[in-house]
């Protein structure tokens, strides 16, 4: 045979075999991408849809329902401005914002940052009687007192509240236990609304005004 015939069924079995090949890389690629993907998949517990995300971190809690669903009141509202201003527009805590603008403490909510509240209800300072009420309304200091053992300076999650015990601006320790979406605080105060955003804050509102012990 003569070297041009070689030269030619070499290159005739070579155009042969490239489609092959091919075939056989693109498969291989393939097989790669559903394995990754399927990995990925696995990874993420089985699946690749981003609808599936969980409705975690979400506010909790029976007063919750009673929240305006729209307006700078709302969750989606409150979110938007520091804790005072957005206690300002939640009507269950009006008593709340009158004894924090009494003590002058606006500003000091409002300006820090990373700071969580337990916001006693209109109805937790109900259960105080009048006249206490009235005349701890009118001693500014002791006002600050119980306001600012309201506030601990550091942002509380729920899962954070599971037998806890914080500092609060007031320089005394509340304590706090539960699970789920059941929480208490000084084994007294129950979380009727937890996990509330403000700009600057976590808000866990509760149906009992805290006292210090000193």
């Amino acid at each position: 045979m003569s070297t041009r015939i070689r030269r030619t069924a070499v290159v005739l079995a070579a155009a042969a075999v490239l489609p092959l090949a091919l075939s056989a890389c693109s498969d291989d690629s393939g097989d790669s991408a559903k394995s990754n993907t399927s990995d990925k998949a696995s990874a993420s517990g089985g699946s690749m849809n981003s609808g599936d995300a969980t409705t975690a971190d979400q506010p909790f809690g029976p007063a919750c329902s009673g929240v305006p669903k729209s307006g700078a009141g709302s969750f989606d509202g409150m979110a938007k401005d520091p804790v005072a201003t957005a206690a300002s527009n939640n009507p269950a805590l009006s008593t709340l914002v009158t004894a924090v603008k009494k003590a002058g403490l606006v500003d000091t909510l409002n300006n820090a940052q990373g700071i969580t509240v337990f916001a006693p209800t209109n109805d937790a300072f109900a259960k105080i009687p009048k006249a206490t009420l009235d005349k701890v309304l009118a001693d500014k200091a002791q006002l600050t007192k119980i306001l600012t053992y309201h506030v601990v300076g550091q942002p509380l999650k729920p899962a954070d509240l599971d037998k806890g015990s914080f500092d609060t601006l007031e320089k005394d320790k509340v304590t706090t236990s539960g699970s789920g979406e059941s929480y208490t605080v000084n084994d007294s105060a129950k979380v009727v609304c937890g996990d509330v955003k403000t700009a600057n804050a976590n808000v866990y509102i509760i149906d009992t005004v805290l006292m210090p012990t000193s």
